[in-house]
């Protein structure tokens, strides 16, 4: 298996940033909370009032970082701009606004289990246009960390997946999963490019889609309000799961293949867990152990680097 070879300009932050397991964890992690956040916010903002105004400041949080590359890097882009504007569209415009929409009508625990089956996606999307197949030790971690996954959130009883209903809101979020898949594929063919000017052209060119379906949103749903709840809300998604985030999982999947990373995803709710462990109180339990257990090994399993013959 080949995989995209990591972008020739120097990154500022030195080792770090050719660490693809650290990076991708670090993804989760920001994942993970913007989760938790995005459920909270969804009962405040509508979905694409929430998403516009995430990726429209973390824009400008990056582009005074991210213009001297955008001037150096203008050219490149242009060149490859369908790409560039298929993975803008599917990875920031349609993914985020799908995923907001989902959490209005569904439960945390059905969103987590349901991201549990996004490695798959990105196999598919992978193979359908890069032609890159899931080896079997791939496909083996990948189910290894799906277990866990489930022991995790099922508290151990498989018994609790025959209450899961699907509803409208789980298959909006399969839609969204699916579309993510393609926008992790698509990276991988993306122009060697800075990173930061990806991430400015990706969020800006993301946002402006958004502006007509904005339109419709405020004629037909309330504005959101204005205070320090929502403020805060919207600051944590616009650093943490969209610029943070996403410039650790872009470079993490430039170095080692979307097939590699998206197993990953597991951890998000191994993080979550964790999460409620350390600031909600809850418990740890035998469970947790086995579960976590099971993502990691599954994790490792998955993402290590294949052999070559």
């Amino acid at each position: 298996m080949t995989t995209a070879p990591p972008s020739s300009h120097p990154h500022r932050f030195g080792w770090v940033s050719d660490q693809p397991y650290l990076l991708l964890s670090l993804t989760s992690l920001f994942w993970a909370g913007n989760a938790i956040v995005g459920r909270l916010a969804a009962g405040h903002f509508p979905p694409v009032t929430l998403s516009i105004l995430r990726w429209s400041c973390a824009f400008l949080i990056v582009l005074p970082f991210a213009w001297r590359h955008l001037r150096q890097d203008w050219h490149e882009i242009r060149r490859r701009l369908p790409l560039m504007l298929a993975i803008s569209i599917s990875g920031i415009s349609i993914f985020n606004t799908l995923q907001y929409t989902a959490l209005e009508s569904t439960t945390a625990l059905n969103i987590l289990l349901l991201q549990s089956t996004a490695p798959l996606f990105v196999a598919l999307w992978s193979l359908i246009i890069l032609g890159v197949r899931l080896t079997l030790t791939q496909a083996l971690g990948i189910l290894v960390s799906m277990a866990g996954v489930f022991v995790i959130l099922l508290r151990g009883d498989v018994t609790q997946l025959a209450k899961i209903e699907l509803n409208r809101g789980d298959i909006i979020f399969i839609t969204a999963l699916a579309i993510f898949g393609l926008y992790s594929a698509l990276t991988q063919r993306r122009p060697a490019i800075h990173g930061l000017s990806f991430l400015a052209f990706t969020f800006g060119c993301g946002a402006l889609f958004l502006f007509p379906p904005l339109v419709w949103e405020l004629m037909v749903r309330p504005v959101a309000a204005v205070d320090f709840a929502n403020a805060a809300s919207l600051a944590y998604v616009a650093i943490f799961p969209s610029i943070l985030a996403y410039l650790c999982y872009n470079r993490g999947v430039r170095l080692i293949g979307a097939n590699r990373a998206a197993p990953f995803f597991h951890l998000i709710p191994v993080f979550g867990s964790a999460m409620a462990i350390v600031f909600l109180g809850e418990r740890p339990q035998l469970f947790h152990a086995y579960g976590y257990a099971l993502v990691l090994a599954g994790v490792y399993v998955a993402a290590r680097q294949p052999k070559t013959s």
